[in-house]
């Protein structure tokens, strides 16, 4: 019976989105029956597992677009209007910024569901063979920035350049490009944190944000540090190729190559399902997706796919199993409730 009322809503649901046309000036595009979503490739894994597991419990339903687009890009993508072109839902590394929120108002996208649906860790990771780095945000921020503490171009060519402790091999990081909500925690949890272990920086901070940003979040471009796009399982392969290169992204795809690399802790904390849970691990991150109020009615099956997703986000369910670290129980009891009440996120509290 369930499987026929969703089934049954879908042409009904069809016609209501060619009534949801683009806000920004467009027209609707049609019509589409089958649910897009866009962004984190972090949150891509678990995504796709979710609509994996919302087919097989609605046959006859088409399986769900999931895109890899980075946070960044998938942010701009769903904040571009409201209808059948533009997608369902963001999926995100971090929290939608506030810039983005404002830039979803101005297309019409006015009406957006913010729901967590669980905790990553932002992973350093290298070979089997690798040297065993151990490293903090200082050390990481001295490697990698542009310009550190402001006193002009990083000079640093070895990974001894930085701290004594540290070996003679040259810098070598495979990470995230900047339109990746994984490069926006790194420079969030751990670049800005090495940053502010000089006291001149929170000076800075006070005189100039936009200086400060600058100084302690932009990274080197001479080849130290490598964009490796939204392509994790690529960065995989580099230091499986590279004992002597560091890589960095979500903590499932560590989990999930623990044959070929081992973790690289950060003040002296070492990546696990307990330490990234616990928030003790210092690259611990939220993950979200962000969903169009508007489509719910509009797509069919909207709602049953955000079901799926909490009904499989606990510490006992199958997302976990796919390395997702579950959310506390008071805030996956707030994601239930959003999903349930379809409240909508409230723009002031955003940065």
């Amino acid at each position: 019976m369930k499987h026929f009322a969703l089934m049954a809503a879908t042409a009904a649901a069809a016609l209501t989105l060619a009534g949801c046309g683009d806000q920004s000036g467009g027209s609707a595009g049609g019509t589409r029956d089958q649910i897009r979503a866009v962004g984190s490739s972090t949150v891509y894994p678990f995504a796709t597992a979710v609509a994996e597991m919302f087919v097989q419990g609605n046959p006859g339903m088409k399986s769900p677009i999931i895109e890899s687009t980075g946070t960044g890009g998938g942010m701009k993508l769903f904040c571009a209007g409201v209808g059948a072109q533009h997608p369902d839902i963001a999926n995100a590394s971090r929290r939608m910024k506030k810039a983005e929120f404002e830039d979803c108002q101005k297309n019409g996208v006015k009406d957006i569901m913010e729901i967590q649906v669980g905790v990553d860790g932002l992973a350093f990771a290298e070979s089997k063979d690798g040297p065993g780095f151990k490293l903090t945000p200082k050390i990481v921020y001295e490697a990698l920035a542009a310009n550190p503490y402001g006193k002009g171009p990083n000079k640093a060519e070895t990974w001894k350049d930085v701290d004594p402790s540290l070996p003679a091999t040259a810098i070598s990081v495979f990470g995230p490009p900047s339109t990746s909500g994984t490069r926006d925690s790194l420079a969030e949890l751990i670049l800005t944190k090495g940053c502010e272990t000089d006291p001149a920086m929170k000076t800075l901070k006070e005189k100039s944000e936009d200086e400060f940003k600058a100084t302690c979040t932009r990274i080197r471009e001479d080849g130290k540090y490598v964009d490796s796009g939204e392509n994790d399982n690529l960065i995989v392969q580099k230091l499986a190729a590279n004992p002597n290169a560091l890589g960095v992204f979500g903590f499932s795809y560590l989990e999930e190559n623990k044959d070929k690399l081992k973790d690289v802790s950060i003040n002296g904390v070492e990546a696990t399902y307990e330490t990234v849970s616990t928030g003790k691990y210092p690259g611990a991150r939220p993950l979200f997706i962000y969903v169009k109020k508007a489509h719910m009615t509009a797509i069919p099956g909207l709602q049953a796919y955000l079901n799926t997703f909490a009904a499989n986000w606990a510490p006992d369910g199958a997302l976990t199993k796919r390395g997702m670290v579950a959310a506390p129980e008071d805030v996956r009891k707030a994601s239930a409730e959003t999903i349930k009440s379809l409240a909508v996120l409230d723009g002031s509290q955003l940065k």
